[in-house]
């Protein structure tokens, strides 16, 4: 496929980074404005991202009443393919919650952590969902400017704001929110990896290390350098949760940056200052399902590409998405979701069957 008829393969991204490159002929900047600039380029890729969910609510691929209220700005219609990637990527994170939280337990509630969680919907989705979900908590953590952005949006909707039970405390830069059941905290993933063996940050101290919890990165680890995704995972996985407690890790992430498709799609992010620091490390979908063993989640992991989720998808819900949009592009459309993967890997703690959802779905 010719590289000008590729659509823009971030809008497939979401969530905050890292760490990106800069273009040639930029004024020259000291290390900490040269970051900084680096940073702001990684959290405008959540506005891509929010844009792409809602064309895809509008066209129909996806139920989300709550994606109109987190795009900054006007929505803009993607292309076709591009919908379908969002659709199958959402739905299989989608279900993957899903079994979490219907999942028998003995504890009292679970949590799921989102990192670089952005404009991200799912908890307003999950809280609104009849029947409810059973108890849970919700963190999520991003940079200072997206978290303040969003719990703006948050106190200007009653829409948002009423699906939060509890006593709502948000801090005087009104960048973090706190309540019950969800908190918003603005966090730097990087700190992780210079944090010493016996210090917990104090931003995610309150987070309960006894209860069974969900990390979701949705292209949040892919803008780190290695060892900082590296050493985020391990923190959680090795120093923050004891191995006695249930946990599970779920990426979406770009995968295959050696053929003529992935070298374009690197090109094209290249192009807008944005680089996909660990795709070498990870870029198969081997390295992902090894990386996820060497975290800790031994129970069990899955790796699967995007277009393998949609093959994967019922016949009768794949003819209710064929009648939303004609898809002619099919050739782009197994490219493009063949360089895109959803990963999930977990532990099973003493948690009993609380993965039992996703053993037998992976089973299938």
């Amino acid at each position: 496929m010719a590289a000008p008829h590729i659509p823009n393969l971030n809008t497939l991204c979401r969530g905050s980074g890292r760490a990106l490159g800069r273009s040639r002929g930029a004024p020259s900047l000291n290390d900490e404005e040269d970051q900084a600039v680096k940073d702001k380029i990684v959290q405008q890729t959540d506005q891509d991202a929010s844009v792409s969910r809602l064309s895809a609510v509008e066209v129909g691929y996806l139920d989300d009443p709550f994606a109109k209220f987190l795009i900054p700005g006007s929505g803009q219609r993607r292309f076709p393919i591009i919908n379908r990637g969002t659709y199958v990527r959402t739905t299989a994170i989608d279900n993957l919650v899903k079994h979490f939280l219907s999942s028998p337990s003995s504890f009292p509630r679970k949590q799921i952590i989102s990192l670089g969680a952005g404009s991200d919907t799912r908890f307003f989705r999950l809280r609104s969902q009849n029947p409810p979900c059973s108890p849970f908590t919700y963190h999520e953590l991003d940079f200072p400017s997206n978290t303040a952005q969003k719990i703006s949006t948050i106190t200007r909707h009653p829409g948002l704001r009423s699906l939060i039970s509890g006593e709502i405390a948000i801090s005087e830069d009104l960048a973090s929110l706190s309540s019950p059941c969800y908190t918003i905290i603005p966090f730097d993933l990087r700190i992780l990896s210079t944090a010493s063996a016996s210090t917990i940050p104090q931003a995610i101290s309150h987070i309960d290390t006894s209860l069974p919890a969900l990390l979701i990165s949705e292209c949040c680890l892919i803008y780190l350098t290695p060892a900082d995704a590296d050493s985020t995972i391990s923190f959680f996985a090795q120093r923050l949760f004891p191995p006695t407690t249930p946990l599970a890790l779920i990426l979406y992430e770009p995968i295959n940056p050696h053929t003529p498709f992935g070298q374009v799609m690197v090109s094209n992010l290249a192009a807008r200052g944005i680089v996909l620091q660990t795709l070498k490390k990870y870029g198969t979908l081997e390295a992902q399902k090894e990386r996820l063993r060497v975290y800790g989640f031994t129970e069990g992991q899955r790796v699967q590409t995007v277009d393998e989720l949609w093959e994967g998808v019922s016949e009768r819900e794949k003819e209710r998405v064929g009648r939303l949009e004609m898809v002619d592009e099919v050739e782009e459309w197994r490219l493009l979701a063949g360089h895109y993967c959803v990963s999930c890997g977990w532990r099973d703690g003493g948690g009993g069957d609380i993965w039992r959802g996703w053993r037998e779905e992976g089973k299938g």
